[in-house]
């Protein structure tokens, strides 16, 4: 899969930054305004979101795969994962396929889900896709879809990733079909990752919890001022997190 990636920064050590569903990469914005990494940082739209090309499956390997293949053997790496890109994370490091990440933070995974929460997700996968006559309508619906609504001055170039102009209408870029990766066991990831996890979340996030996180996490944080998109919510928070964490700042 030939992923849409946007690369700052050089030399080692590499940081990924994974992003949740139905978003792209340019949410990671105002996060990268505010961190001080002092090597390369990757930032790719993973396979059925943004600019990066639709796939007939989804799966958290299938997307490690794609983020593996902008990784070089013997690299030293690091993954930040918000949502599902924390599960991608997790996957990433497992050693499977064969990238040296020394450490995986994730905020805001999703670690249970009911019942009536995985038959959401498998609806949403199946529904038809939504096409709107201008693209202001389409973006108000990636804000709203993403959790994002009342926020787009912030993140201008993810909401103009976010919507596909096809025959002179507008539509979601994320593939529908993408919801379907999402959901159980994504408790069980943890138990394939063999780098170290740091878990976070935002104070306010509702779809997860502080007690979930320590159950696989003891030393799990709050950020405070954040809801599920802590990175929008919080950058400069997170921005120290990451570098505490993953430099030992």
């Amino acid at each position: 899969m030939d992923l849409h990636f946007e690369e700052h920064g050089q030399g080692g050590p590499t940081l990924v930054l994974l992003h949740g569903l139905s978003v792209n990469g340019a949410s990671f914005a105002p996060l990268l305004a505010h961190l001080d990494w002092p090597g390369r940082v990757i930032v790719p739209d993973l396979r059925g979101h943004g600019r990066s090309p639709h796939a007939t499956n989804y799966s958290y390997g299938g997307h490690a795969a794609d983020v593996a293949d902008l990784l070089s053997p013997g690299e030293e790496v690091h993954v930040v994962g918000h949502s599902m890109g924390g599960a991608v994370g997790l996957v990433l490091g497992s050693g499977l396929f064969g990238v040296d990440v020394k450490r995986v933070t994730g905020f805001g995974i999703k670690l249970t889900w009911t019942a009536e929460e995985e038959a959401k997700a498998r609806a949403m996968a199946q529904a038809e896709v939504r096409g709107f006559d201008d693209r202001t309508a389409a973006e108000e619906r990636f804000l709203k879809v993403t959790g994002l609504a009342g926020r787009g001055d912030e993140v201008p170039a993810c909401v103009a990733a976010g919507v596909h102009e096809e025959n002179g209408r507008y539509r979601l870029s994320a593939d529908m079909a993408a919801s379907l990766v999402v959901g159980p066991p994504v408790a069980q990831l943890f138990e394939v990752c063999r780098a170290p996890v740091h878990l976070a979340r935002g104070e306010a996030d509702r779809m997860v919890t502080l007690e979930e996180m320590r159950a696989f996490d003891p030393d799990a944080e709050n950020l405070e001022g954040a809801g599920h998109n802590a990175h929008v919510d919080r950058p400069d928070a997170l921005a120290r997190l990451i570098e505490k964490i993953h430099l030992g700042h």
